[in-house]
């Protein structure tokens, strides 16, 4: 995946977090744009509206939606962030991984070039790293240190527990942690999943949000999907 970036890069003092409480006397990112911190890498990638990244944080074809945000000191590489994503701090999506069929694991046998083995790295294996594509859904929070692996898919209200290593897809509205992760529980019922998913209230409009705000603080899920069904 390839696409130009656009975005506002951030002054090295700026605290997203707190910017996102409304504060009329602190300088904010225009309007609807991307907050990309100076320290982070991005490269290759595509980030919507309202997204932020953190400090430290490398991002490589990768593509967020909007309103998701990934903080300090983590990384995403090959994958696909759906929206109103939580994603902490020390988090790794898609980390490197090595061809474990072959003779040697190193990647002298790929980034030939750097070793001056070759005028070519290889890239087939780079097309293989592409292809295994991690893909998060939407409004999922993956917490503090956890590693999704190549291939694995999050679904859409997920909960990845801190310091989970998640090596297989999991459910929509589920909650997994441990190493490797486990299913915990599920989120609501499932009928209150089904009215989620019908929803699809990570589609609405910004004004729409807006609207609903009050009950998105004030609702249960059941109650909400009731009212805006």
């Amino acid at each position: 995946m390839t696409g130009k970036l656009s975005g506002r890069i951030l002054p090295p003092d700026y605290r997203y977090f707190e910017h996102w409480r409304h504060d009329p006397t602190a300088e904010q990112p225009a309007e609807s744009e991307p907050g990309i911190s100076p320290e982070a890498h991005v490269r290759d990638s595509i980030l919507g509206p309202w997204t932020r990244v953190g400090a430290r944080t490398s991002l490589m074809e990768t593509e967020m939606g909007a309103y998701s945000y990934i903080v300090t000191d983590s990384s995403a590489a090959y994958s696909t962030i759906g929206k109103f994503c939580s994603i902490a701090r020390d988090t790794r999506l898609n980390p490197g991984n090595h061809p474990t069929w072959k003779a040697a694991l190193h990647h002298f046998t790929y980034r030939s070039v750097s070793y001056q083995l070759s005028d070519q790295d290889d890239d087939a294996f780079f097309d293989w790293r592409r292809a295994d594509h991690v893909t998060i859904g939407h409004d999922v929070w993956i917490g503090h240190g956890a590693t999704i692996l190549a291939g694995v898919s999050v679904g859409t209200g997920a909960v990845v527990g801190a310091g989970a290593v998640v090596s297989k897809d999991v459910a929509p509205f589920s909650i997994v942690g441990g190493v490797p992760s486990k299913p915990i529980r599920e989120r609501f019922p499932k009928a209150v999943q089904d009215g989620l998913l019908a929803l699809a209230w990570w589609d609405w409009q910004h004004d729409k949000l807006a609207e609903a705000l009050q009950d998105f603080r004030d609702l249960d899920a059941d109650a909400f999907v009731e009212k805006h069904s």
